[in-house]
């Protein structure tokens, strides 16, 4: 084992990887000092137990989920790559968040937390679309929608989802 000081940030980042790579139950203090090369020790260091530990992770998340997906679409300089922009970033796969949506399947501290995002996304796509000049509030819950639900595509169709989800924007913009 290394005697490297890890900080907390790093062992959320590697929870982070866990999770994508293994899922939840990968998020416990033993694999992932292993993963980091050092002591269970480190871990409890930073956190009082596991659960403190997952509760650090979603809140990490929280923040990046909403407050960092809102900064990189507000530099978008028109509503329609603005839109654009807010899809793609929700239909990611290589994200977080389809992990967490797995995970939120067992975990109901998280299918809370994802619920909150889900909602707080929702209400943030129906002002963009409103700021297009779309006001039906359906059509933000119908989009977002799509963008999740092409995470759930085999892989040789989420190739195509970029392009798909382009589509339906324009679509949206041309009838309003």
């Amino acid at each position: 084992m290394t005697q490297a000081r890890l900080s907390k940030q790093d062992w959320i980042s590697a929870g982070f990887s866990a999770l994508q790579a293994n899922g939840p139950s990968a998020l416990k203090a033993e694999p992932l000092a292993r993963a980091l090369n050092t002591t269970k020790g480190s871990f409890y260091w930073h956190f009082r137990d596991v659960p403190a530990f997952h509760k650090h992770m979603l809140a990490h998340w929280e923040d990046e989920a909403l407050t960092g997906l809102i900064a990189e679409i507000e530099s978008q300089s028109s509503p329609h790559t603005a839109l654009q922009k807010f899809v793609h970033l929700v239909a990611d796969p290589s994200g977080t968040t389809p992990a967490i949506r797995a995970w939120a399947q067992s975990a109901p501290p998280v299918a809370q937390a994802l619920a909150e995002i889900d909602s707080a996304r929702q209400k943030y796509l129906a002002a963009l679309l409103k700021r297009a000049g779309v006001s039906n509030p359906d059509i933000a819950q119908a989009l977002y929608a799509a963008a999740i639900g092409q995470q759930l595509l085999p892989i040789s169709a989420q190739a195509k989802s970029k392009s798909t989800l382009d589509t339906l924007v324009d679509l949206i913009l041309a009838l309003r």
